[in-house]
């Protein structure tokens, strides 16, 4: 009941996609093998992490910093869409919690769900203070702590294995709640949403027609023959 809109939007979306989703529709991870935990990527020496990043390098033929932005633009759109259209929807906002988050690889990229999932709402939401729910009086607050808490220590372990810079990251994540907001309103809600939400992810998009133009590159451009991205820095 706390994310049945969501849960119906995203079937939806799957079925669209021949299946080919990188969340499941309730978000909690299957009994299938292969799950990583998410925690255990950002473990020096990143081994685990490395492993990813090699294995999309290969798939692209591309350098590990390229690779690094290219796995933290499935991996960040994945995770942090949910949470854009939990807002976007009604206002349930599902947060994955590094601790209870995992990923395996998939024809998506990969695949991100959690053991479990905690919902922010707001005190006047009539599910507030039912199980797997937490209160908050922002939500914009709620999701930039689940940001600093689930994402950050991963884009800080790529960045430190791989050279890759933060900001770069980050404008990957800001154009996560982008993208699927766009099917729900217009730029204008992604403005004020990111703005509201601030650092890391406020600034890192401007507005360019209906859309949006990123301030970041998520460095696809650099691969051979590859044409710049419609929302790229440098078309």
């Amino acid at each position: 009941m706390l994310l049945d809109a969501l849960s119906d939007h995203l079937e939806g979306l799957a079925a669209e996609r021949d299946g080919v989703l990188g969340v499941p529709p309730r978000l909690i991870a299957d009994d299938s093998p292969g799950w990583i935990p998410a925690s255990s990527l950002v473990r020096e020496p990143y081994e685990g992490l490395l492993a990813l990043v090699d294995e999309t390098a290969a798939r692209w033929s591309a350098p590990r910093h390229v690779a690094a932005a290219l796995l933290w633009k499935t991996y960040g759109y994945w995770h942090t869409m949910p949470m854009a259209l939990g807002w976007g929807l009604g206002r349930r906002v599902p947060l994955m919690r590094l601790a209870d988050t995992m990923l395996k690889p998939s024809a998506a990229g990969v695949t991100v769900a959690a053991s479990r999932v905690t919902v922010a709402v707001l005190p006047g939401d009539p599910l507030a203070g039912t199980e797997g729910t937490v209160v908050v009086p922002d939500l914009t607050t709620a999701i930039r702590e689940a940001l600093l808490e689930g994402q950050h220590p991963i884009i800080r372990a790529l960045s430190a294995a791989t050279k890759v810079g933060e900001r770069t990251l980050w404008g990957s994540t800001a154009e996560a709640f982008a993208h699927p907001l766009l099917t729900l309103g217009s730029y204008d809600d992604v403005a004020r949403l990111l703005a509201e939400i601030g650092p890391p992810v406020a600034g890192l998009l401007e507005p360019d027609g209906d859309g949006y133009r990123r301030r970041t590159c998520c460095l696809w451009v650099t691969l051979p023959d590859a044409d710049p991205c419609s929302t790229c820095c440098v078309r």
